[in-house]
């Protein structure tokens, strides 16, 4: 695949005309920073003011039947994976396609402005691969700050069109349209290049493991329940453990973040931090900055600091705790709430880190001349600066922009309470909560690990009971840790280690570690088991585990 042999599709509105285009003309032309076998950079330059509907650049290629293509997905909770050609990537399923359940479930996705089709069709948002054994070809955008670059690959019609989202841009003038490139080689090859390519520097921090509160208790947290837990951590902090993570629960409402829960924490949070402190841990809290939930107080009291449609209707921005609002980054009062919020948390509280949670609600729709790119990266440097140099544990974030930004992020969605998946996942998007699907975006995002950030493949269970017990076989579990610690960096669990047995805190022991093999080979053999092939102690391994089941075995 050569570059510089695109054919160009250009659609923009001019008056209120839409015009196609597949060559310059009178109202825009190309300038061309770098085109070339493996580069294509270009800036689009107009002398009228036009709103830009669709920009294309295709390519013939083709697709063998022995090759894999690799779709990254939106954000963290999409699914990435392996396809072959006869393979097909979903988008909205069943119910979810439709009215009331569509406003709920499309916002965390890229269901807006990406196409589904059949078999043969697929997308990866920021870049992609195709893999012939172990070679690869790369395909990525260096930057995604312009708008979401869409990669199709059309095995149908051979074909692999490169597309910008720049839905909501006019232009007058010159603007960077597309900086982008292929890499190919082995797999760290071409991901090493990558990261160079952009600029991506090497996260300042290696390793992450301890506790999180969220997968046992929800919201239903409170002051004993986490010193209870904070001290089954402490029976193994010599063992590597280096952090505690208060999750969601300790607000009154999602967006409150000025009004913690005093019924729950009567002595607030800093004494619970000076705990985690003086036990040499880090201490972390769970936000969800751009997020409030129907009720929260500041819906009330500010109803004009949320995202609106152009009916001057609120926005929904996903499905979690029976819905929410999206706050407008956008807007100047706005940003110094968020901004105090932090100060809180840090300056008052004390803590070390926080968890972002739902940040992709910030760019669901483009506004004030600006692609949802462009607003995802502006937002990722406001909260940077918001928290100058603490560390940041992205989640529900995409991609691209919070490369560089956060030190760790998750890479998948969240896992289930139990392994088999529940029947709405066939029903929903893509970003639902599934064991199956975080194990795979697990395995199949390990590239971004320790080139990003470190990667967080959410949450391992050892436990048997707990308030929400885990419905795992004990093959199931020790398979989900294994998974967790081989392809991440963050490990976390939610039960009271203080309640285990010897052999579980053993295996916790050992999964806190880091992996200290290499992974040579990932794929999907056929529908229902992934082979992993990794050295460790100079000796080669095979690892095959059947995804619907759990059973597992490594020769």
């Amino acid at each position: 695949m050569i570059l510089s042999d695109y054919r160009l599709h250009v659609e923009y509105e001019l008056n209120g005309i839409t015009y196609s285009a597949d060559k310059e003309n009178d109202v825009f032309s190309l300038i061309a920073h770098e085109v070339g076998e493996s580069a294509l950079k270009l800036s689009i330059k107009t002398n009228q003011k036009v709103l830009l509907k669709k920009v294309a650049f295709k390519y013939n290629y083709n697709f063998s039947d022995d090759e894999k293509i690799y779709v990254n997905g939106y954000q963290s909770w999409t699914k990435s994976r392996e396809y072959t050609k006869k393979d097909k990537q979903y988008g909205l399923r069943s119910v979810s396609k439709y009215g009331i359940v569509r406003e709920y479930a499309a916002p965390s996705g890229d269901y807006d402005f990406a196409r589904y089709g059949g078999k043969g069709f697929f997308h990866a948002i920021t870049y992609g691969y195709i893999r012939k054994g172990y070679e690869l070809l790369l395909l990525g955008s260096l930057s995604d700050r312009m708008g979401y670059t869409v990669i199709y690959f059309d095995t149908r019609r051979n074909e692999i069109s490169i597309e910008k989202d720049v839905e909501g841009l006019s232009v007058e003038g010159e603007y960077l349209l597309i900086d982008f490139r292929t890499f190919k080689g082995g797999y760290d090859e071409v991901f090493d290049a990558y990261f160079a390519a952009m600029g991506i520097k090497k996260p300042r921090i290696d390793h992450l493991a301890g506790y999180t509160s969220w997968y046992n208790y929800f919201q239903s947290i409170d002051e004993k329940i986490i010193n209870r837990d904070l001290d089954g951590l402490l029976t193994v902090k010599d063992k590597g453990v280096n952090i505690f993570q208060i999750d969601d629960g300790y607000a009154k409402h999602v967006g409150d973040w000025l009004t913690l829960d005093e019924k729950k924490f009567p002595n607030g949070l800093k004494p619970i931090v000076d705990r985690v402190h003086e036990n040499g841990l880090l201490a972390g809290l769970w936000m969800a900055p751009f997020s409030a939930d129907f009720k929260a107080n500041i819906v009330k009291e500010h109803p004009d600091w949320f995202l609106k449609n152009e009916k001057g209707k609120k926005i929904i921005g996903g499905l979690a705790w029976g819905g929410f609002w999206v706050l407008d980054h956008e807007i100047p009062e706005v940003r110094e709430y968020i901004g105090k919020c932090f100060r809180k948390v840090f300056d008052e509280y004390g803590f070390d880190m926080v968890k972002l949670d739902f940040l992709y609600s910030a760019c669901i729709i483009p506004r004030n001349n600006k692609t949802r790119g462009q607003l995802m990266y502006e937002a990722m440097d406001f909260l940077r600066e918001c928290c100058g140099d603490k560390l940041i544990l992205g989640c529900g974030v995409p991609i691209a922009p919070a490369m560089g930004v956060v030190d760790a992020c998750r890479i998948s969605c969240d896992v289930e309470l139990s392994f088999k998946d529940k029947f709405y996942t066939k029903c929903t998007n893509q970003e639902i909560i599934s064991t199956k699907n975080a194990m795979n975006n697990s395995i199949f995002r390990r590239h971004l690990n320790h080139r990003a950030w470190i990667n967080d493949p959410d949450v391992f269970f050892l436990r048997d009971d707990g308030m929400r017990p885990a419905k795992y076989n004990w093959e199931q579990k020790l398979l989900l840790a294994k998974i967790n610690n081989m392809f991440g960096n963050v490990l976390f669990v939610s039960d009271n280690i203080g309640a285990y047995d010897d052999n579980k805190r053993q295996v916790l022991i050992d999964s806190y570690k880091p992996f200290d093999g290499k992974v040579k080979m990932c794929e999907y053999v056929d529908a229902k088991h992934i082979k992993i092939e990794f050295e460790k102690g100079g000796k080669d391994f095979t690892l095959v585990y059947n995804t619907c089941t759990g059973q597992f075995s490594i020769n």
